[in-house]
């Protein structure tokens, strides 16, 4: 068994192994001839013969070697041509027929991996009983040694479809036996499974990250260059309409009052002596002066007036914490507080651009904030930006959308996510589909079509 071993492991291929197997075995046990076969369609395919070659001109032996294989096969069993008295018997019209063509005796050992019977050896002699009982026991065992090496050589080099379906085929015949009553059930749960991702619709949600914002936001700048007075309210506090909420100082302003009240004074006393002198050119003149520093006095005026920053209406102070900036300059322009209304918001909903073209304006959706996670809030979509913008190295589009019921605690620049129902689609899909998309725009980038 050794040397047998040695004479298989000693290449590196089915057939130089089979071939080395089959002559070793001949030349010990003075065999005319020793064949290897495998199973193949249903049907034995003999791989290789003992000191030759498989040609084509041997078909006919062949296919009559192969048929004695499949006997032993079939039977499961060592048969033995011709059959001792002492046997039990066995089918063997095929192995006679291979003793019509050379007198003797013939035997075919089948080869048996995992109680599954993959091929068969066939031995044929010249004499007729050269063949013990004992003798065929120490052959069983060779070949039970030899055969799984061989079965693992053919198995390596087969293509893999093949290989594919004798996996199946195997697991089939597995199926079927009276012992797997769990597995049928369980793969008749996952199949069913598997129906219905395939086949029964659910709603499919797309969305993403959301913020909650005010209907409406007025920033309140500074109207002019100047420094900070007093702030009176901070972010978070509820403000009425016409509440003053913050003040610039008015020095620099009324001083530069009292400069044009003072210039329009003497340009209105310079008008009334050019009248009482009938001095038309002067007259014209004083009261062209007495006109701009008018203009200048109400702009001034204005300027003070707006120096007072008051709430355009009811809501909450969203931004701008000026108490740590009192008496620090401004100039004209800068953001200095924002107000937003208290009981009306909007929700901006970030959708990827893969699900866009799903959003319509109506739709219906929840959104979770962080703040009120267990609260889910439902809304109605009302507008879509139809420009992207990058976020995070995505482009996302911003949806609009307004909140059916407002809870008391919902404050403006809450964040969380939002979920739009878009359809109904199976769950299989809404899963894979962000998959299939993108292997069909590879599939496209690669091939154009």
């Amino acid at each position: 068994m050794l040397a047998l071993q040695a004479a298989v492991v000693s290449h590196d291929r089915l057939g130089p192994s089979a071939t080395a197997f089959a002559s070793e075995l001949a030349t010990r046990l003075g065999c005319e001839q020793v064949a290897v076969g495998f199973v193949e369609d249903r049907f034995t395919r003999v791989v290789a013969i003992s000191h030759g070659s498989i040609g084509e001109g041997r078909t006919e032996m062949l296919r009559a070697i192969g048929a004695a294989m499949d006997e032993a096969i079939e039977q499961a069993a060592t048969v033995l041509a011709p059959v001792p008295p002492d046997q039990l018997p066995r089918i063997v019209l095929a192995h006679e027929a291979l003793l019509r063509r050379d007198a003797g005796e013939v035997c075919s050992i089948p080869i048996l991996i995992m109680h599954e019977l993959v091929g068969a050896v066939l031995l044929q002699f010249r004499q007729s009983s050269a063949l013990s009982p004992e003798r065929i026991v120490e052959l069983e065992h060779a070949v039970a040694l030899v055969g799984p090496v061989l079965h693992f050589m053919r198995h390596g080099e087969r293509p893999w479809r093949k290989r594919l379906r004798d996996r199946l085929r195997r697991g089939w015949v597995h199926l079927r036996e009276p012992g797997s009553g769990r597995l049928r059930a369980g793969i008749g749960i996952m199949l069913a499974a598997v129906m219905v991702l395939l086949a029964v619709p659910f709603e499919f949600r797309v969305g993403g990250n959301a913020r909650v914002e005010g209907e409406i936001q007025r920033v309140l700048v500074a109207p002019a260059d100047g420094f900070l007075k007093q702030a009176l309210v901070r972010p978070g506090d509820l403000v009425k309409a016409g509440q003053l909420l913050a003040e610039l100082a008015e020095q620099d302003l009324q001083l530069e009052r009292s400069k044009w009240s003072s210039e329009l004074a003497q340009h209105e006393n310079a008008y009334s002596a050019a009248m009482a002198r009938a001095d038309r050119t002067q007259l014209v003149i004083s009261q062209a002066k007495a006109d701009e520093a008018r203009a200048q006095l109400a702009l001034v005026d204005g300027q003070i007036g707006r120096s007072h920053i008051v709430a355009p209406f009811d809501g909450v102070l969203i931004r701008g914490d000026l108490t740590q900036s009192l008496g620090a300059p401004v100039q004209r322009g800068d953001v200095l507080l924002t107000v937003a209304p208290r009981e009306r918001f909007r929700v901006i909903v970030e959708v990827d651009e893969r699900d866009i073209a799903r959003i319509r304006v109506g739709q219906s959706g929840s959104l979770a904030l962080s703040a009120l996670p267990w609260d889910a809030l439902s809304m109605t979509v009302t507008r879509i930006t139809p420009m992207a913008m990058a976020v995070e190295g995505h482009n996302v589009f911003e949806v609009e959308a307004a909140l059916t019921s407002i809870p008391d605690s919902l404050r403006p620049g809450l964040r969380g996510m939002a979920r739009i129902t878009v359809g109904r689609e199976p769950l299989l899909w809404a899963w894979t589909h962000r998959l299939t998309d993108w292997i069909r725009l590879e599939w496209w980038g690669w091939w154009g079509r």
